[in-house]
C-alpha cells in the first residue's frame, strides 16, 4: 500500500429514523445510508469534500477494504497528496439512496411488511438523493460544503446541490455530465431497463430469495458499457481480434475478442449488483432536468448559485458530449457565475473520468487551489466597538466562539483586533478600557486575496487570525489559520498531476 493511499478504510452506516418527502410528494423513511470518511473535519468545520458516484458505484471511493483486490473506485484522485488531498480535506463519499450498496433501496427490507421493497420502493430522483446526502452531512456536523464533485450521475448530483441550496456549497465540479437527459440518453436508458423487465426470472421485482434476472440484467450491463466507451477505444483495445483459434466458427456464439470483453463485464456486474436498483437510477437518471421540463431556462436554474465551478467534459465521451457541458457553462456565464471549463484529451470515451488520473488531477488540483480569502473567511464574526467597555467585550467573547474579534469604530471601520487573552489580562488587571490591550496595528486581508498569500502572512507574523476588510477599512469577516492550514499547503507539486503519456 502506497503512502498516497488513505489506507485501509470502512464503510460506515447512517440510519435516519424519520421520514423525508420525496420530490414526487410522497413520504419516504426510515432510510439507511452506507458511507465513508477520508481525512479530518477542521475545527471550522469548513474543509468537507462530498464525492458523488456514477450510476453502479457505491460509498467505498478510496482506499483499502479487508481483502480488496483493487481499491474503491476513484482512489487514483483520493488520498493524501491527491487532488482531493486527504491532508486538507474531509473527504465525504456516501452510496445514493435508490442503491443496492448499503444504501435503502429496492432490495431493503420494508419495515411495513417485514420483506424486500421490491417494485414497492418509491420512485426517486437526483433532488431526492441530494435530499439524504444532506441529512447525513448534518449527521456528521457539516453544515456547508467546501466542494462537491462527480461524474455522471455524480456530476447530477454535484448540480442539484448549487441549485438547491446554493448558500451551502462553495466548489462544484461537475464531470462528463448534463443539465437535462436527452431523448437519446433516455432511448438507452429505456433500452436496457426493458432487457431486465423482459427476463422471465424478473418477476415483476420480485424474485428475492429466487432466482435474480441475471440474464436481462447481464445483458443490461452490456449495452450501459458500450456506452462508456468511444468507437477509437474499442478499435484501440480490440479491433477485429478473434477468440481462441483466430479463426470464425460459422455459428452464432463468440467470435470477437470485444463480444468476450462485453460478457465478461455483464458476468461480473450481476454478482455486485441489483436489477432494480439498475431500474430505478437510469429512471432517476431520465428524470433530471434542471428546466424543469422547460418550465425554465437553464439560465433561469442556474439565477441563485453562489459557488464557483469547474466544468469537465472528456472529448470522446459520445454518452455525454461535451456541447452539454459548453450549455452548463454558457447558462452559468449569463449569470456571472465563475466558471472555469476544461476538456479531458483522451479517446476512453465515458470512462474516461476514471482511467485519465494525470490530467484529472491536474484539472481539479488547479481550480481548487485558486481559493480566494472571501471563499474561506467568515463572515458572522461579532465586532466591538473602540468605546465598548472590558466587561461588555468580554461578554461577547464568552459567548461566542471566537477567539479573535476585530475592533471597530464609526461606520464599522477597523480601529484594532482583541483576543481572548488580552480580555482575560485586563479583566485580572481591573482594567476599564480597551485601548491599552488592544492592537492597533493590524495585518489584515483582503477579499479577493490568495489564501496562499494569506497563509505566508500567518506564517511571517505568527499569527493565528486576520480581519477581512473592504477598500474603504469596512470590516467583512475574519479569517483564521486553522480554517486554511487544512486547505492550502501550495509548496509542493501534487504527485500525479503530470498527464499520463499514452504507451
Amino acid at each position: 500500500m502506497d503512502e498516497s493511499s488513505v489506507g485501509e478504510v470502512e464503510t460506515n452506516k447512517f440510519h435516519y429514523d424519520e421520514n423525508i418527502e420525496l420530490e414526487s410528494g410522497r413520504k419516504f423513511g426510515p432510510i439507511d445510508v452506507a458511507y465513508e470518511t477520508y481525512g479530518e473535519l477542521n475545527k471550522d468545520r469548513s474543509n468537507a469534500v462530498l464525492i458523488c458516484h456514477a450510476l453502479t458505484g457505491d460509498a467505498h471511493a478510496a482506499g483499502w477494504h479487508d481483502g480488496d483486490e483493487k481499491p474503491g473506485w476513484w482512489d487514483n484522485m483520493i488520498g493524501p497528496g491527491k487532488a482531493f488531498d486527504t491532508d486538507k480535506y474531509f473527504v465525504i463519499s456516501s452510496n445514493v439512496l435508490g442503491g443496492c450498496q448499503g444504501t435503502t433501496g429496492p432490495s431493503s427490507i420494508n419495515p411495513e411488511t417485514g420483506e424486500p421493497y421490491g417494485l414497492n420502493f418509491p420512485v426517486i430522483t437526483v433532488k431526492d438523493m441530494i435530499t439524504v446526502q444532506k441529512k447525513l452531512l448534518e449527521h456528521l456536523g457539516v453544515d456547508r460544503i467546501f466542494a462537491v464533485a462527480g461524474g455522471s450521475l455524480g456530476g447530477m448530483q454535484a448540480l442539484q446541490w448549487a441549485v438547491t441550496w446554493p448558500e451551502r456549497v462553495k466548489f462544484v465540479i461537475p464531470i462528463a455530465t448534463t443539465a437535462q437527459s436527452t431523448p437519446q440518453q433516455i432511448a438507452l436508458d429505456e433500452v436496457r431497463r426493458r432487457a431486465i423487465m423482459s427476463d422471465p426470472k424478473w418477476n415483476e421485482g420480485d424474485y428475492y430469495g429466487d432466482s435474480p434476472p441475471e440474464d436481462g440484467l447481464r445483458l443490461a450491463r452490456m449495452i450501459g458499457h458500450i456506452t462508456y466507451l468511444s468507437d477509437t477505444s474499442m478499435k484501440e483495445k480490440f479491433g477485429r481480434k478473434l477468440q481462441g483459434s483466430g479463426k470464425f466458427n460459422f455459428d452464432l456464439d463468440v467470435d470477437f475478442e470485444v463480444e468476450n470483453y462485453l460478457h465478461y463485464k455483464g458476468g461480473s456486474f450481476v454478482e455486485r449488483f441489483d436489477a432494480n436498483s439498475y431500474l430505478y437510477l437510469t429512471k432517476a437518471v431520465d428524470y433530471f432536468d434542471l428546466t424543469n421540463g422547460g418550465e425554465r431556462s437553464l439560465m433561469e436554474a442556474f439565477s441563485n448559485v453562489k459557488s464557483k465551478f469547474l466544468v469537465i467534459s472528456i472529448t470522446s465521451d459520445w454518452l455525454y458530449p461535451t456541447y452539454q457541458s459548453k450549455q452548463i457553462v454558457k447558462a452559468l456565464e449569463s449569470n456571472s457565475v465563475d466558471v472555469t471549463y476544461s476538456e479531458i484529451t483522451s479517446t476512453y470515451g465515458h470512462d474516461a473520468f476514471f482511467l485519465e488520473p494525470g490530467q484529472l488531477h491536474h484539472m481539479v488540483a488547479n481550480f481548487l487551489s485558486q481559493v480566494l480569502v472571501k471563499d474561506v473567511m467568515q463572515s458572522n464574526v461579532p465586532v466591538i466597538h473602540k468605546e465598548t467597555s472590558i466587561k461588555e467585550a468580554s461578554k461577547t467573547i464568552i459567548e461566542s466562539d471566537f477567539t479573535h474579534i476585530p475592533v471597530v469604530e464609526d461606520g464599522n471601520k477597523l480601529a484594532g483586533i482583541l483576543t481572548a487573552w488580552d480580555v482575560a489580562s485586563a479583566v485580572a488587571n481591573d482594567l476599564s478600557s480597551l485601548s491599552p490591550i488592544m492592537t492597533t496595528e493590524v495585518i489584515t486581508a483582503s477579499p479577493e486575496e490568495p489564501v496562499k498569500q494569506v497563509t505566508h502572512k500567518i506564517n511571517q507574523y505568527n499569527i493565528s487570525a486576520l480581519p477581512v476588510v473592504d477598500e474603504s477599512d469596512e470590516v467583512l469577516g475574519l479569517v483564521t489559520s486553522d480554517s486554511i492550514t487544512q486547505l492550502i499547503q501550495g509548496q509542493q507539486p501534487i504527485p500525479g498531476t503530470e498527464e499520463v503519456k499514452k504507451e
